[in-house]
Order: structure tokens, then sequence, then C-alpha cells
């Protein structure tokens, strides 16, 4: 019918009670409809409902016609006649996927609406865990007032139901919440906003004056949220200084979402974007993703929502995925025709594994000519198999696809696998790398531009828990049950050992910390463990949530390791 009507040139423009006719199909969760008004008038997505000033987008009732707006241009931070966004309104009809739809999209996860409130403090009473979760993940502050001087800890004090009330407390309080009363009037604010003792109070000195060289705890409770230290700003380092700072990311597909928080936090404390705090940057698949994004200076807070956006087109069906919606997406975001040297500053390397001999080797795409080294090859050349392209030959999205081939999620990229295989945890081959590029100036006589490594921050995507296997033999069985037995055992063996070929942390991660230790360099491996094992294809929102909230427990944990970090990093 509303198609007949507008192809009869039926005026979408026209006001009614509830507002315009698009105002209708979204409140009635009538895509057809919605989509073909906005088809016939692209400026409806814009239009203001007269009894509260909303966008189409506030009325959305669910993620489907949020996400139908947001790609067709829809303002995600639009404000009502109140000052709320369509993020307020998600939260206070406790629509977490809907609110996780725009957060995703760049929504304003501290925006200031009605009375000041922003949606975190809305989230205090509807008792839903999970939203107050994506919203703090999200970078919603939990100290910010309102109009009223309330904090979204003070409100979680109120809740009337107990059980509730202490376990949002609990939660605030784990990533660093403060409480606090809200000022009262003819008091002053010193006064008004001290909190007594309280079960639930996170009691915390006042802060020294801030310097870099003593830079206390508390400066960095809330080291992955918005606040930034006055002093970093003029903190920026000098480009000339003597040393390099090596940043290695693993690989561990959509779960490289940790390693975006991680990276978060650490922008956010320094005030400096990661291109300009490393010189290199090593990556193995999702890592390699990462690390060219960190080339092409896209930022950190973008590529979060990036991935919860491309999990839902590239892990589709069932395994092995089609490679196709991968290759659109790096495509879309690096470029078809964008080459590796194309931006050479910091240096960055991916790992892939060339699977077209026996045995496999690692491979390097570099955006910098290969290091030339004098050891004596492995392996006689072999005239049947054909060099990698050269760095300023290789395509950038090439260069990804190949190293995140995961086998059984993808298929390969001609004769290119997952650089998982063989090095899931770059930090010792891009060490060797490092140590390989710098030997060979030597040998140019270009001693004067070596520069030796004094940071190396490794990240992880998460430490999965220790489970107990109950059987790994394989043996000729000679009745149906050890034939099943041995089924068993054959599949859990083989698990064990591509866990094992893959596994990032353990003996890596000591060998790594030890050559550092014994060459005098600083070393860092920031890896969150996680309460649950979570898939490279997990798609769930709520399981993808928790584990960005077990990263922000780890960073508010961990602050004395990130202060340690932020200081040298800042250093000349």
């Amino acid at each position: 019918m509303v198609r007949v009507l507008l192809l009869c040139n039926a005026r979408c423009n026209i006001m009614g009670p509830n507002g315009y006719p698009i105002h209708s199909a979204m409140k009635f969760s009538q895509k057809g409809c919605a989509e073909m008004i906005i088809s016939m008038d692209s400026s409806q997505i814009h239009s203001k409902d007269p009894r509260y000033g909303a966008s189409p987008l506030h009325w959305a009732k669910n993620a489907e016609m949020a996400r139908m707006l947001l790609k067709r241009g829809c303002n995600v931070n639009s404000t009502s006649s109140a000052g709320n966004t369509a993020l307020h309104v998600a939260v206070m009809r406790n629509r977490f996927d809907c609110a996780i739809v725009l957060l995703t999209h760049g929504a304003n996860a501290d925006a200031r609406g009605e009375h000041g409130n922003t949606p975190l403090h809305l989230a205090m009473s509807k008792d839903n865990v999970e939203m107050i979760k994506a919203l703090i993940v999200f970078g919603a502050e939990v100290d910010t007032p309102n109009d009223f001087g309330e904090t979204p800890t003070f409100l979680a004090s109120k809740i009337g139901r107990l059980v509730t009330r202490k376990a949002i407390l609990t939660l605030l309080r784990t990533v660093g919440a403060e409480y606090c009363f809200p000022p009262i009037h003819g008091v002053p604010a010193e006064q008004g906003s001290a909190a007594p003792h309280h079960p639930f109070s996170l009691e915390r000195a006042q802060p020294p004056p801030i310097s870099l060289n003593n830079l206390e705890l508390q400066d960095l409770m809330h080291i992955s949220r918005s606040r930034k230290p006055a002093f970093i700003l003029g903190s920026m380092r000098d480009e000339k200084r003597t040393h390099d700072h090596l940043l290695c990311l693993d690989g561990g597909g959509v779960k490289g979402l940790i390693i975006i928080q991680l990276l978060i936090a650490i922008e956010k404390a320094s005030g400096v974007a990661t291109k300009d705090l490393f010189d290199w940057v090593a990556g193995t698949s999702t890592g390699g993703i990462l690390a060219l994004a960190i080339l092409h200076s896209k930022s950190m807070a973008y590529m979060r929502g990036m991935y919860f956006r491309m999990k839902d087109e590239v892990f589709r069906g069932s395994r092995p995925y089609e490679s196709g919606p991968l290759e659109e997406f790096l495509k879309r975001e690096f470029g078809e025709h964008t080459k590796m040297t194309d931006v050479r500053k910091p240096k960055v390397m991916l790992t892939g594994t060339l699977s077209d001999r026996q045995p496999a080797e690692l491979h390097l795409f570099r955006n910098y000519d290969a290091p030339e080294t004098v050891r004596e090859p492995r392996f006689n050349q072999n005239v049947n198999l054909r060099p990698p392209a050269q760095p300023s030959d290789q395509l950038v999205w090439r260069a990804a696809r190949s190293s995140g081939a995961a086998p059984t999620y993808f298929r390969p990229n001609g004769r290119f696998l997952d650089g998982g295989l063989l090095a899931n945890n770059p930090t010792l081959d891009a060490m060797t790398e490092i140590h390989e590029y710098n030997q060979d100036l030597i040998r140019k006589g270009q001693a004067n531009k070596v520069k030796k490594l004094s940071i190396v921050v490794s990240l992880g995507t998460g430490r999965s828990p220790q489970v107990p296997v109950t059987c790994v033999d394989v043996f000729r069985p000679s009745n149906p049950w050890e034939l099943a037995k041995t089924v068993f055992g054959a599949k859990e063996l083989g698990k064990m050992v591509v866990d094992c070929c893959t596994d990032p942390d353990g003996r890596a991660v000591d060998r790594a910390r030890a050559w550092c230790e014994m060459v005098g360099i600083q070393y860092f491996r920031l890896n969150p463990q996680l309460g649950t094992d979570i898939m490279l294809d997990e798609v769930s929102d709520t399981v993808l949530v928790n584990a960005l909230w077990e990263t922000e427990v780890y960073i508010y944990e961990h602050r004395e390791e990130f202060q340690k970090l932020i200081q040298l990093l800042l250093s000349p």
C-alpha cells in the first residue's frame, strides 16, 4: 500500500499527530515502509516529530531498524528537544541490541541529555548489567555528575533491591568508580561532595601535584576513559630519540577487540596516537589488520566499532566462510590499490605462512625493504618456488588477507596461510627482524641510522581458562567402545596439537621476556584472563562486551604496570 501511494505521488513530508510517516514506520518497525519513504525523500531521516523533537533514530525499537537508518546517513548523536540522543532512549527502553548498534556506529556513550544525565545515569535504574558494561566499555565515565551532582555510582546506591544494588556497585568498583554524595545547597562544594565511609565506597588519597616523574596510581585509575592529565599534552616525545619502541599484536580473530581496548587505554592515558608511540609494529592475523590500521592512522575507537560491525558481515553461514566479505572489508578500509610502501612510518611487518613448500616458511609482509642477511640459507634454492612480491608491489589488502587466512575459517589466499601457524605471537620474530635490519645498516656503512630497542610491548587477545582433558589416547581399537574412545582421543589430540602450535602465551612469552631482560630491554606483556573460551568467529555482542569488560577490569587491576609503561613511552 505504501509503495502504491508513494508511486502515486503521495507526499511523505506531511506531519501528523505522531510526526511524519517515517516516524510511524519506525514506531511499528515497518522496515520496508521506512526504506520506501527514505528512497523517495532521503531528507526524512533528519525529520523531527512534533512532540519530542526526536529523529526517526530515536524511534528505532530494534537493531535492524537502527542499522538501516545509520547506513543511510542518519546522525547517530542527533538530540531531541530535551537534549537526549537515541542512545538515551535505547537505554531508557532497555533495548540492548539497539544500544550496541548505536555505540558501534559512533554514539557518544558519555553524552549529556535531559538534566545532565548520561546514558549510564539512566542505566542505573534498569537492572541491566550487560547494558552498564557496554556503556562503560564504550567510554562512559563512571564518575560524571548530572545537573543535580549525582554520579552513576550514587544513583546505583539508591537502588531499592539490595541484591541488585550490591551487584551494580561491586561492578562499578572493579573499574575504579568513586562513591560521593551530591553537593548540598548552602554547603561548600568540598564539604558537600565529601563522602563519609560507605560499605561500597572507594576511598582514595588526594593526588599530589602531577609531573611526569611522579605519576601516582590514582592518576591512571581511569586510564581507559577519556580523561587526560594536563601534563601529557605537553609531553610529546622527541622525534629524534635514540631508541626504538616495538609493538607486537597477537592473532585471535574477532578477539582483536581486546587488543583494541588495550590500545585505547594506552592512547587515552598518554594523549598520543599509537602510530606516534611506536617505531615498529608487528602483527599476526587480526593483529596484522590492526597493525595496518595503525599505519594508516585509523583511530582505535573507529576500529572497535568496525570490528563489531564487520563480524556480522564476515562470519556468515558455516566454516570455512566465504572470503568475499572479508576481502571487501579490507579493500574498503585500506584501498584496493594501496601498496605496502605507500606509508612508511612506523615500520610495519605482518606474518604469513608460505604453504607452497615443505616445510612451510614464515614470510613477513613489510612496508620497508627486507634486510639482507649473510647467514647460510636453510635450503638450497629451488627454481620451482617463486619469491614473494616486493614490498613496493605488495597490495595492503592482500597482505592483510594472507596474514589472516586461518585454516578451516577461510580458504588460503593463494599460497599463503595464516601467520598464526608459525608466529601467533610475533614478538621474537619481530625482534629478530629488527636485529637483522640494524646489522644490515652496519654492513652498508650506515651505523649512524641504527637505533636499538628500548621497549617491547606485546598485546594479546585474551587468555582462555585452562580446562582438564580426559583422553588423548589414540590406538588400534578392538571393539566399538574402543573405536569411540579412539575417535574422541584423536579429536582431543588434534585440538591440543593446534593449540600448542598457535599458543601465543606460555613459553613464547617467557622466552621473549628472558631475551629482553638479557639485553636490557623493557618488556611488557598485556593480556587479560578471560572467564570463558571465546571462538575466533564469535558473533554474540553480549559475549564480546563481556570480554571487553574483563579487559577494562584487567586495565584497572594492572594500573601500576600501565603507569610504568606510559612513563617510559613518553620519556625522551
